[in-house]
């Protein structure tokens, strides 16, 4: 009967041990150092500089944000 005790704690302290290792891989992983910035990851998404003044002369200067207007 004394054996479950210890079965009981070892089963504990590896369910302890497992989440710590588990946790501290994931804090590891996201937020490990990284080289890109945010110039460079948005940078793929804009229009280019001529796209967007034609966009605004279309729309006489209205952003693509703003395209509903506001009264």
């Amino acid at each position: 009967m004394w054996w479950q005790y210890i079965i009981v704690v070892v089963v504990l302290a590896l369910g302890v041990c497992g989440f710590l290792t588990l946790t501290s891989f994931e804090t590891r992983v996201l937020s490990r150092k990284t080289k890109r910035t945010a110039e460079s990851m948005y940078g793929n998404y804009a229009d280019s500089d001529r796209k967007q003044r034609r966009y605004a002369k279309i729309r006489h200067g209205q952003s693509q944000d703003d395209e509903h207007g506001t009264p």
